[in-house]
């Protein structure tokens, strides 16, 4: 019996020295994500806003071109009317009656009032196209301004990583590797108290008789109860698993 005791010990200790283990490389990893920062959420966030300055700085180039078409076609418009006009009056050279006359006349006009029109249109258009250039040049610095910061936050983040990568790298293998020394339930517990807690810290050491989690007092029992590795203790503030100091 006793050597069945002595084997449940060491296993449960073991169990206790795997997930802290676990916990130290987690913990660098995120270390190495901090000093990152906000830096690839930035980037993204940039990304975005360049993405949606260049989908209006599209529509408003195609809203150009529409209006510059616009005049184009009135310009054409009213040039069949004059030549419309210029056939009605030969027309009217020749005609045997007023009422073929005055019928000519209704149509040349009808004709100038086309042209009316479409000049009316066309002075719209074009204050409306200077009105949209203006907006499209806004648009266009804007663009620029957040396409060069976007660079500059790009380099940055590449710097970082290119210093870090083989670093995380090794470390997300290593975390990999010590979860496979973990049973499933223990892993679970863990994950969920690491995503759970700000800091990432799931497993924490007693340090000078509080968690290391929270920072609330644990009483000298439990105290005892953790330094043996019997069991598996948690804190009954926060939850977070707790394992004795280790000597530096």
């Amino acid at each position: 019996m006793a050597t069945a005791a002595s084997k449940k010990e060491v296993s449960i200790a073991d169990k206790l020295d795997a997930l802290f283990k676990l916990q130290q490389i987690d913990s660098e990893i995120d270390r190495i994500r901090t000093i990152r920062g906000e830096l690839p959420l930035e980037v993204s966030d940039l990304e975005d806003e360049i993405q949606g300055l260049e989908t209006r700085f599209a529509k408003i180039d195609e809203e150009i071109k529409a209006l510059e078409n616009e005049i184009t076609e009135r310009k054409n418009a009213s040039k069949e009317s004059e030549s419309a006009i210029a056939k009605y009056k030969e027309r009217q050279n020749n005609v045997r009656n007023n009422r073929e006359y005055e019928s000519l006349s209704k149509e040349i006009e009808y004709q100038e009032l086309e042209i009316k029109l479409h000049e009316k249109r066309s002075k719209e258009a074009k204050v409306k196209i200077d009105s949209v250039k203006e907006l499209l040049v806004e648009v266009k610095e804007r663009l620029d301004l957040r396409s060069n910061d976007l660079k500059i936050k790009q380099k940055e983040l590449n710097d970082i990583v290119s210093e870090t990568q083989k670093d995380e790298d090794k470390l997300i293998k290593d975390s990999n590797a010590a979860k496979k020394h973990i049973e499933e339930r223990l892993l679970s517990a863990y994950t969920r108290l690491r995503n759970n807690a700000k800091n990432g810290l799931a497993v924490v050491q007693v340090m000078r008789g509080s968690c290391g989690g929270c920072f609330n007092k644990i009483p000298p029992q439990r105290q005892l109860d953790i330094v043996t590795k019997k069991k598996i203790l948690v804190c009954e503030h926060c939850g977070r698993i707790l394992v004795p100091a280790v000597e530096e």
